[in-house]
């Protein structure tokens, strides 16, 4: 007999029956009990299939897709620039979506409609967005869920947010809308559950992840775009006033830029080495390039070229795109000590590093703009075309006359002395002879100033080595020193946070850029793609039924709320505390979602599109049901008059699929309409529907 000594037991148990009781209990079935919701789940299954039906159409370039892919491609061939357009974590996500896909990068993103080659995965490129838009379906459900509307309001609500045009033709395309869109609503209900559990289950792990998942999804948003930052903020008030609520309740107890700027000399110098980023090669960054392949003798069409070494722009780093400042009196290539720095109005010659020969224009037409002069590195073929190879340097963000050129800071224009002509950047690519390069030329007439005139130095030190070969070893070494010791992490990133929130684009109108006020009720619209030899098309235009509806919605809401909030002053109370608390939590988030995802665009200085107005309207979608509930419930009181509201409803809904169907060819891009069929598409008269005379 064994006695069960340690835990108190006033009896014995023999290892004979110890062993049998083992071995029944290894003999038990082992239950694991799992919960599904149905109904997400059909609604989950059935928004991927909306969202991945077609993804692969068109293969071709359509809109915004020829401005991120640049990034993409940047990404994938891990070439280092700086993201100036916003947060780079979006442009990732989509370079993820790449990179899986085995895309190498090699595409010339230069044209909205040119097709894509077979070397670039456009189902994996578009994959990310699709699945976020898909998902926002789900979470919509789920946030009317968590604010304690019925299961009928949050399936109108899903059904909103999947037949809605513009969010679909959002989601099926390599943007950044739709993915900024799920995060915020997966901060929005993170909150929401970890706020509902406050009670039961404060300081549980499921609170605790609640409200980690919260912060994370707005770290993610904001890292997708900075308007994330609002909802954010939104959040945070909301969560206070949540937290002022409880405390008076007694019922409970190395990289970034950093490493390219930092161990530069700032100053430039006589015998300088530098990188020149061309001011408008914008989103991607574009140097100042030579090589050793010269111009044809002659161009297409005839024309003749000087057959001097080619000079270009290029959008990659790369050894050939350094340079060497020389003083036209000295010889030396190298700094002296202590150096001479180069000032605004001085003249220097532009040395090219690896083939040592100098940056020249003659009066010869330029190869693809032969309205300016060509560009070129001087070649002596001993002929009567002797070299031209000074530059008048003008730093054009001066403060005095007798500026110090600066990495980084300065912006300067290179005026060629001979000729009067401005080195800039023409915006045309050259032909396979010029490696699809971008074409640098030469403007003698114009008397307007323009970012592609401009040029920074980005990568600089101070020349070292007489000879040619000890050159070219030492331009293809880091031009930076290694801080990786002296700065941490963190240190660089906010760096490059803060330079690139102070970088400027240049921004320009664009044929279909808009104001928020025409976004309210869909007043104008985008062309998204066009097929080159159909009708077929791709618009960026609502479900105008949603649309109209949801700005209703929220004067109804604050007519709702505003009367009630009278009569309560009165202390008349028509709806129990609960709905009340409801009803205010929910035009918190929706209201409040969009008024901070539309108001701050009335004070940027920007260029706008339609597609700035999805997440407010999202968020307006959400209110949409939650009005209609509280009509129902409170307000239409009588059988007859919830039974007639019902209808009204069921045939709005019908209303809603409707449009969705009659839009569907201009928001998948199939099939292709006939002239008078997209004529009769042009709703309201401010809509500019493509129509190819055939």
């Amino acid at each position: 007999m064994m006695s069960a000594l340690g835990f108190g037991l006033p009896f014995s148990v023999s290892p004979r029956t110890t062993k049998w009781k083992m071995f029944e209990l290894l003999k038990m079935p082992i239950i694991i009990t799992v919960q599904v919701d149905v109904t997400l789940a059909i609604l989950t299954v059935l928004g991927i299939g909306s969202r991945l039906w077609g993804l692969w159409y068109p293969k071709a370039v359509v809109f915004d897709e020829v401005y991120y892919g640049q990034f993409v491609s940047l990404y994938v061939k891990q070439m280092f620039f700086i993201d100036d357009s916003g947060p780079p974590l979006g442009h990732m996500i989509l370079a993820l979506g790449a990179y899986l896909g085995g895309f190498d990068g090699n595409f010339a993103w230069n044209r909205i409609g040119a097709e894509y080659t077979g070397n670039v995965p456009v189902w994996n490129l578009r994959l990310f967005p699709a699945l976020a838009g898909a998902l926002c379906i789900s979470l919509a459900y789920q946030i009317i869920i968590e604010l304690k509307y019925s299961h009928t309001s949050a399936l109108i609500a899903a059904f909103l947010i999947m037949f809605e045009n513009s969010l679909i033709t959002q989601s099926q395309f390599m943007l950044l809308e739709s993915i900024l869109i799920f995060f915020v609503l997966l901060a929005v209900l993170s909150y929401l559950k970890f706020y509902n559990m406050q009670r039961s289950s404060s300081f549980s792990l499921k609170w605790w992840s609640w409200l980690l998942l919260t912060g994370i999804a707005c770290a993610f948003a904001i890292g997708i775009k900075y308007m994330g930052l609002f909802t954010y903020l939104l959040l945070l008030a909301i969560a206070g006033a949540h937290t002022w609520q409880l405390i008076g309740d007694t019922a409970l107890s190395n990289g970034g830029l950093a490493r390219i700027t930092q161990g530069q000399p700032l100053e430039i110098a006589y015998g300088s080495q530098i990188t020149l980023r061309n001011a408008w090669s914008k989103p991607v960054p574009c140097w100042l390039h030579s090589h050793k392949s010269m111009y044809p003798i002659r161009y297409d069409g005839g024309r003749g070229s000087s057959h001097q070494q080619q000079v270009t722009c290029y959008p990659f780093k790369d050894v050939n795109n350094w340079w060497i400042i020389k003083d036209p009196s000295k010889q030396e290539l190298v700094v002296s000590n202590p150096p001479r720095s180069v000032r605004h109005g001085d003249i220097v010659q532009l040395v090219h590093g690896m083939t040592a020969r100098y940056l020249n224009t003659h009066d010869v037409a330029a190869p693809m703009s032969p309205h300016w002069q060509e560009i070129s590195c001087y070649v002596d073929y001993n002929i009567s075309m002797p070299a031209q190879n000074l530059w008048k340097v003008e730093i054009v963000n001066r403060e005095t006359e007798n500026e110090v050129w600066k990495t980084i800071l300065s912006e300067v224009k290179l005026l060629h002395v001979n000729t009067s002509a401005v080195l800039k950047l023409s915006g045309s690519s050259l032909p396979n002879w010029g490696y699809c390069q971008l074409e640098i030329v030469g403007d003698k007439s114009s008397t307007v100033y323009h970012q592609n005139m401009a040029w920074n130095v980005e990568e600089h030190r101070y020349g070292k080595s007489e000879e040619q070969k000890d050159r070219e070893l030492e331009l293809q070494t880091p031009a930076q020193m290694d801080v990786s010791k002296n700065m941490s992490f963190m240190a660089k990133f906010l760096e490059l946070q803060l330079k690139m929130l102070m970088l400027k684009n240049e921004e320009t109108e664009h044929k279909y850029s808009s104001s928020p006020l025409e976004w309210i009720n869909m007043d104008t619209n985008i062309a998204y793609w066009l097929h080159p030899s159909t009708n077929a098309q791709i618009h960026l235009i609502g479900n105008i039924a949603t649309w109209s509806t949801a700005t209703i919605g929220i004067v109804v809401y604050t007519a709702i709320f505003l009367w009630h909030l009278l009569r309560q002053r009165r202390r008349i109370h028509t709806i129990p505390k609960d709905s009340w608390e409801h009803l205010v939590l929910a035009g918190a988030i929706c209201i409040g979602g969009w008024a901070v995802n539309y108001l701050p665009f009335f004070l940027m200085e920007k260029t706008l599109f339609l597609y700035h107005y999805l997440p407010g309207l999202t968020f307006k979608i959400l209110l949409l049901p939650i009005v209609l509930e509280h009509l129902h419930n409170y307000i239409f009181r009588s059988t007859i008059s919830r039974n007639t509201f019902s209808a009204v409803v069921l045939a709005w809904i019908s209303s809603v699929y409707f449009v969705y169907k009659t839009f569907s060819p201009l928001t998948y891009g199939y099939p292709a309409l006939s002239v008078s069929e997209l004529t009769a598409l042009r709703w309201k008269d401010s809509w500019d529907i493509l129509i190819r005379k055939q």
